[in-house]
């Protein structure tokens, strides 16, 4: 049986530091995709990275939230901003507001709508769709996601899980059960088994190690494993305060060590556009 890994770097567009790092991880290291994040600051920047490495898929990290704004206005999507016209910066703060009723789909549809026309718009295929901090989790935000992929013939979106012990790793446990059956029933595909959500921000080399081999343990035919790599005292990543050890993940993707965990694994590294046109668990 031959296992495909799909080794996606989130956040391209960020900041430049953040899409140079991409960069490296896919030229001299094990990463095949990027998601592609529409309010990022350095969006335009990160246009042009893609442009040059037209091996690099690209899917859409669509965000309700973080620091950066929507992209439309607080009138238009009243529902997922403050006043001021910001993101919550926690998903948690979805959680809460969804579970009171008080997030309007049709602002959701609006803003994520705008982002992933904007990702389409640099004139390269769009392989995948995901979500900042995995909101589309939530069941509003994934019968959403569900639709926009859909609509614009985007093959693949991200199943998140966790394996964490606890209320979080439970409720993450539960809400991905219910999307995988969304996008089965929707005909997407996705990996049938995937890391990366407990292990964000840390994911330097003995954790990608372990965990390709925990992944290949399980057996299953598909792996996605999402990472975010930065590069060192980049200024512009001052202003999340995220604790994140975006330079350790990018060493660890470009590992000769990882490199050989993978083939030692038995995956094959490839695309989202490899994992066919049906969920594939």
């Amino acid at each position: 049986m031959t296992r495909r890994l799909v080794v996606t770097a989130d956040d391209l567009g960020l900041t430049a530091g953040v899409n140079d790092a991409v960069r490296q991880a896919h030229v001299h290291g094990v990463v095949t995709a990027t998601s592609l994040l529409a309010v990022g600051t350095a969006f335009d920047d990160a246009a042009r990275v893609l442009r040059d490495h037209p091996t690099l898929e690209v899917g859409a990290h669509l965000a309700l939230v973080g620091e950066d704004p929507p992209l439309l206005s607080a009138r238009e999507v009243p529902t997922l901003v403050d006043r001021a016209g910001r993101f919550p910066l926690s998903y948690r703060t979805v959680v809460l507001r969804g579970a009171a009723g008080r997030i309007d789909p049709d602002d959701v549809r609006r803003e994520l709508g705008a982002q992933l026309e904007r990702v389409r718009g640099i004139g390269l295929p769009v392989t995948h769709v995901d979500t900042h901090q995995h909101t589309h989790l939530w069941p509003t935000v994934a019968r959403v996601v569900t639709e926009l992929a859909l609509a614009a013939g985007v093959p693949a979106v991200r199943l998140p899980r966790s394996r964490a012990v606890g209320v979080t790793g439970a409720g993450v446990g539960v809400l991905s059960a219910a999307l995988r059956r969304r996008l089965a029933r929707a005909g997407l595909a996705t990996t049938a088994d995937y890391a990366g959500l407990d292990e964000a921000g840390s994911m330097d080399e003995e954790r990608l190690v372990a965990v390709l081999r925990a992944a290949a343990a399980r057996g299953a035919s598909s792996l996605e494993v999402n990472a975010h790599p930065g590069v060192a005292d980049d200024p512009d990543t001052g202003r999340f305060a995220w604790g994140y050890r975006w330079a350790d993940e990018l060493a660890a993707l470009t590992s000769p060590r990882t490199r050989a965990a993978v083939e030692a694994a038995g995956y094959t590294l490839t695309g989202f556009t490899g994992l066919g046109t049906r969920g594939d668990a």
